[in-house]
Order: C-alpha cells, then sequence, then structure tokens
C-alpha cells in the first residue's frame, strides 16, 4: 500500500479538511483509501472514517516505535494511504510529523495556508524543503496543497511560483461549509458534525489526484515481528465489555483489534442504558463524559458497574474513563453529577488543558495493565483536575508528562484502574488487561 503525508506549516492550517478533501478525491477516482493520523489523536480520524468508511490508523514513534509504526501501517487495507500530519510538519519532540514521514519513508505534501499568498506560498514551501537538509532530516517535501485557494489567477499564481521540485498538487477553495466546528480536546467529532457532501465534493474536484499517486511512495516493511502474541490463547477465551458512545469515543482503531484477537468483545452504550454485558472484564475508554454527565448519572449503567466492581470484576478506564469511575463530576458550567464512585476521586473540569504530553509511566506495584517495574508509554490531554480522596492508591510514578497529581498516574481500587493516560496497545497494556482476566 503505497502513501503519503499531508503535513502542515502550523497548526490551524486546515489539514484535516485537506485531508478529506483528498480522501474524497482519491476516492471518487476508484481508490480504496485508508486514511492514518500522526500523533495520539482521537478526532480528526473520526472525521477520516466518516469519509473514508473505514477506521483511521495511528501513526506516533513514542507509543509504537518505529516498527511499531510500520506495523500499524501495513495492518490497514486500501490501494493508498493518507496520512495527516500533526501540528507543524517539524513540531513535536517526541513524534513530529517530519519523524513519522523518516520512519516510514513517505514524502509529504505540504498544506499551506494560501488565504492571503502567492509567491509567498512557493517561498514557504521552497523553505521547508530547504530546511530538511539543513537538519539533516530525511524528509522529502514533495508537493504542495494550497489551503483557502480561490482558482483563476490566485491558483495560477502559486503553481508558477513553484520551483522545481516542488509539485502544484491543488488547492482546497475557501468556504464556510468546510468548516469544523470545535471545542475543548479539538474539533467536533466526525459522527457529530460531518462536513457538508456537497461542498467537500466540490473541493475534491480541484486536488490533483493523478499526481498523488504518482508521488505515492510503499513504506519498508517492519524489520522485527510483532514482540506481542498474535493467537489467541488456547481453551476459552476471556469476555470483555467495552463501553462505546458519544461519553467514551476515544479508543485506537488497533485497540479495539487487538481486543477482538485475544479475547470476545461485547460494546455497550451506557448513555443509552445498556446492561453491562456478562464479562470478565471491562473497558471504559476516553471521551467526552463531561458533556453527558446528566445522563449518565441518571442512568442505571454506573451503579451496575460499580457493584460489579466492588466485587472483584477488573475494570480499566482511560481518562474519561477514570472520570466515569469517580465519585463525582463537576461541568465547566459548575453542575456536579454523582459517577459510579468506584475510585476516590472528585473530578472538576476547568477552561482551560490541565495536561497535554506524551506520557511514560512506571508500574510501582501489580496493576491491571503492568506488572511492578514495567513501564508504559501513552498520551495524556485533558481539561479536568481531579481532587483525591485520603485512601487514594496509585499504579504508576510519572517519569513523562502530568498524571493525575503531577508525579503519580493510576488510581486503583479493587480490580480497577482509572488513569489519564491514553496506551496504544503496541505498549502492552491491554495485552496485560486480557492476560490477568
Amino acid at each position: 500500500m503505497k502513501g503519503f503525508v499531508l503535513g502542515g506549516t502550523a497548526s490551524g492550517v486546515g489539514k484535516t479538511v485537506a485531508s478529506l478533501a483528498v480522501i474524497e478525491a482519491l476516492q471518487r477516482e476508484g481508490n480504496a483509501v485508508q486514511p492514518a493520523k500522526a500523533g495520539p489523536d482521537f478526532i480528526d480520524p473520526s472525521h477520516h472514517a466518516a469519509v473514508a468508511g473505514r477506521p483511521s490508523r495511528t501513526l506516533d514513534l513514542w507509543l509504537q516505535g518505529d516498527d511499531g509504526a510500520r506495523r500499524n501501517y501495513w495492518r490497514g487495507r486500501g490501494d493508498v494511504c493518507v496520512v495527516e500530519g500533526v501540528m507543524g510538519l517539524y513540531d513535536g519532540d517526541a513524534s513530529s510529523t517530519a519523524a513519522v514521514a523518516e520512519a516510514l519513508s513517505l514524502p509529504v505534501v505540504l498544506v499551506v495556508d494560501a488565504k492571503a499568498g502567492m509567491e509567498s506560498v512557493a517561498a514557504t514551501a521552497l523553505g521547508f524543503r530547504e530546511y530538511a537538509d539543513a537538519a539533516g532530516r530525511d524528509v522529502e517535501v514533495a508537493g504542495v496543497l494550497a489551503q483557502r485557494a480561490h482558482g483563476g489567477r490566485h491558483a495560477d499564481g502559486i503553481r508558477d511560483a513553484l520551483p522545481d521540485g516542488l509539485d502544484y498538487l491543488g488547492r482546497i477553495p475557501p468556504s464556510d461549509d468546510l468548516e469544523i466546528p470545535d471545542r475543548h480536546l479539538g474539533l467536533e467529532m466526525g459522527r457529530e458534525t460531518p462536513l457538508d457532501p456537497d461542498a467537500l465534493a466540490e473541493a475534491a474536484e480541484h486536488v490533483r489526484t493523478d499526481r498523488l499517486l504518482d508521488l505515492a511512495e510503499e513504506p519498508p516493511r517492519p524489520e522485527s515481528a510483532d514482540p506481542r502474541d498474535e493467537s489467541a490463547a488456547d481453551g476459552d477465551r476471556p469476555t470483555v465489555a467495552v463501553a462505546s458512545d458519544a461519553a467514551f469515543a476515544f479508543s485506537y482503531a488497533a485497540t479495539t483489534e487487538r481486543l477482538r484477537e485475544r479475547a470476545d468483545v461485547h460494546t455497550f452504550s451506557p448513555l443509552a442504558g445498556d446492561p453491562l454485558p456478562p464479562a470478565d472484564g471491562v473497558y471504559l475508554p476516553g471521551g467526552y463524559p463531561e458533556l453527558h454527565a446528566a445522563e449518565l448519572a441518571g442512568s442505571d449503567a454506573l451503579g451496575e458497574l460499580a457493584d460489579r466492581a466492588s466485587e472483584g470484576l477488573p475494570v480499566y478506564g482511560e481518562c474519561g474513563g477514570m472520570l466515569a469511575l469517580s465519585e463525582s463530576l463537576t461541568t465547566a458550567e459548575g453542575e456536579t453529577h454523582s459517577m459510579a464512585g468506584v475510585l476516590p476521586a472528585d473530578v472538576e473540569m476547568r477552561d482551560r488543558y490541565q495536561a497535554l504530553d506524551h506520557v511514560e509511566l512506571r508500574a510501582t506495584r501489580d496493576a491491571p495493565t503492568a506488572a511492578t517495574g514495567e513501564h508504559l508509554r501513552g498520551h495524556e490531554f485533558h481539561y479536568s483536575e481531579a481532587h483525591l480522596g485520603s485512601d487514594a492508591r496509585f499504579a504508576f510514578d510519572v517519569v513523562r508528562g502530568d498524571g493525575v497529581d503531577g508525579e503519580r498516574d493510576g488510581l486503583l481500587e479493587y480490580r480497577t484502574l482509572g488513569t489519564y493516560c491514553h496506551c496504544h496497545p503496541e505498549s502492552g497494556a491491554f495485552d496485560a488487561f486480557v492476560d490477568r482476566l
């Protein structure tokens, strides 16, 4: 599967809209498109999936390592892979878009905001290309996709100004119908606010799919086999219940795949009041419980979960999942709602983010996702603050990141673990969780 990376000159340049237009354009030409996202994101991939009709792959060197990222790429299915970058092309100390492109040997299409520029767009693109050589980076900036560019003289001026070696790959016209509303944590989810299909189709007409397919490259295969046991355990497979709805929507595609390889997975919706399925363990992904706190508080699902957790049912809650397992959740509007009450914490939403970083944790005791002394890598991004009870127990010391209290993460109660850290399955966290069921 050949592919390319859509890298931006900066955050907010319109990479997601550009990626969706490219996906749409390639599909209209009869190509099966596998979307992917550089960096630990759940929201942009939800928009990819809404347009491509298949889950988006997460490619992050901190979470997965070079070979892990290659393995995750090659698990995708399609004729061509479109990888949306994160932030600006060279930004990010743990896993930048440029680093992902280097690890996968994929060419970069630079998304440049051309709203108020023509020849300067070419100068910007040339600077990004030349910077790779100056910095000793093995990054090929192959061409430019002009975001918010009009046709006619505007587009011609950009194309004509590009020097040899930088291809003009089309434009995304300015349109209010191509704007995705945002909120805390980023854009609204793809299933909430899909782009106007007519506007997306019109934008796709201006993408040069022939040139994109010509420059696409095939990444190297992984150098090593997956160190995890890929086969299901002999005998009876455990059953894992996975919360899945608007409150619990932040889960990597690879996580669901890995759980299904190792266990029988049954999804349920706490928001809809679904009863907890018979299960040997429960996984509560992150999401937006703060936007649905009243509904969750009024549902029987959290009470049932609390009863089962107190009986020793293993429960793993990540970020939003941890919030739902807490004593209470106070929204940004100041409304306090009772949650499951499993973990000794009262959580309060804040107006600005409280943590945003790649994370490394070291287990200080045996936990549902790691044994004592083992390290896990993940990512944290949240607007909430946890006020802890005096009896709070932790599973991890924070090596990098903020965790729950700046030094520790992983609240433990019974066989329940709640953490601000989102782990990718390459970390081994989900294998450890299933192995302990």
